[in-house]
C-alpha cells in the first residue's frame, strides 16, 4: 500500500505519520515498515549524543497500522477514527537508532461491538525492539 493509501485510511500526517508502507496485510492482520532517517524532530532532545527512538513512538507507530488495518471494518462511515484506550503488558527489548528500520505486526485479537482488542510486536534486525497489547474504540470528531 503507497504512502497515499495509507493517508487515506488514517487521519495521521507528518510529522506524527510513522508507517512508511504496508508490507502485508489480511482481514485480521497487518505488517508494515518506517524506517528512522535520523532527521525527525524527537532526535535533537531524545538523547543528542546518543539519540534512540522513544518507545512510546514505536507504541503509536504499530497503533497506526492498527487504525490501518480497522479503516476497512468500518470502510462504511469513514468519519470513524480509532482512538486508543488501553495499553497493557508494554516490553521495550531493544533499542531503535537513527537509520533502523522496523517492522510493525499488528493484529485483531477481538472486537466488541465498537472496542477493538490488538496486539502488536515491533521487530529491527530481526529482533523484537517493542511488543503489547492496546485497546481502541471507534469515535467520531466533534464538530466545530
Amino acid at each position: 500500500m503507497s504512502l497515499e493509501a495509507i493517508k487515506a485510511a488514517i487521519p495521521h500526517r507528518e510529522p506524527f505519520l510513522l508507517i512508511d508502507e504496508i508490507v502485508e496485510q489480511s482481514e485480521d492482520r497487518i505488517v508494515c515498515r518506517k524506517t528512522f532517517t535520523g532527521e525527525e524532530f524527537w532526535y535533537q532532545g531524545h538523547y543528542p549524543k546518543f539519540p534512540i527512538t522513544p518507545g512510546v513512538l514505536l507504541c503509536e507507530a504499530a497503533m497506526q497500522a492498527g487504525a490501518v488495518l480497522l479503516s476497512k471494518r468500518v470502510a462504511d462511515d469513514p468519519s470513524a477514527v480509532p482512538v486508543a484506550t488501553r495499553a497493557n503488558n508494554v516490553q521495550f527489548k531493544k533499542m531503535v537508532r537513527p537509520g533502523d528500520t522496523v517492522l510493525i505486526e499488528t493484529s485483531l485479537v477481538e472486537q466488541l461491538s465498537n472496542a477493538f482488542f490488538m496486539k502488536a510486536r515491533v521487530t529491527v534486525d530481526g529482533k523484537v525492539a517493542t511488543r503489547f497489547d492496546f485497546a481502541c474504540t471507534l469515535t467520531k470528531p466533534e464538530s466545530e
